[in-house]
């Protein structure tokens, strides 16, 4: 990966399309590398689900929003993207993942007013304990278009 690199949560959710979206523009107009991470555990999974299959949906959803993402991003830009998925807490995983980072991406839920309704828990713990600035992407900000800035950032 080149010298700076742009660490994204993703899970799945529309919150973490956008985050992706947004970081591999941003990684595009900075010459930066992605390192797109989810997070997952066995024990919030299906109960009928091993630990293997667990693991393995996680990595599906991971390439398969990557793969989604990506083809939005101009040819030219060639970013380098690295794909990780890791067991474990979101917000511990994160924060470890970006512990050397230049910037942690995650999308907020964007439902209410309400702070941690909006940013989600996994977003407010990262932002209080990542190491690296933190980039929020509201809910209103598309992939497409960076017609939104970022919700908060924190330094």
């Amino acid at each position: 990966m080149g010298d700076h690199r742009i660490v994204v949560g993703v899970d799945g959710t529309d919150g973490g399309r956008r985050a992706l979206g947004w970081a591999l523009h941003e990684a595009a107009a900075r010459g930066s590398a992605v390192q797109a991470v989810t997070a997952w555990r066995w024990d919030t999974a299906e109960p009928t689900e091993s630990v293997e299959n667990a693991r393995q949906a996680a990595q599906r959803t991971l390439k398969d929003e990557i793969a989604a993402e990506i083809a939005a991003v101009p040819a030219t830009a060639q970013v380098p993207v690295a794909a990780e998925v890791v067991e474990g807490r979101a917000a511990d995983v994160l924060c470890r993942v970006a512990r050397d980072a230049d910037m942690l991406v995650l999308g907020s839920h964007g439902h209410d007013r309400v702070y941690h309704t909006v940013l989600g828990s996994t977003a407010q713990e990262c932002v209080e304990a990542a190491e690296c600035p933190v980039v929020v992407i509201p809910s209103a900000w598309r992939s497409r278009t960076r017609s939104a800035a970022p919700a908060l950032v924190r330094r």
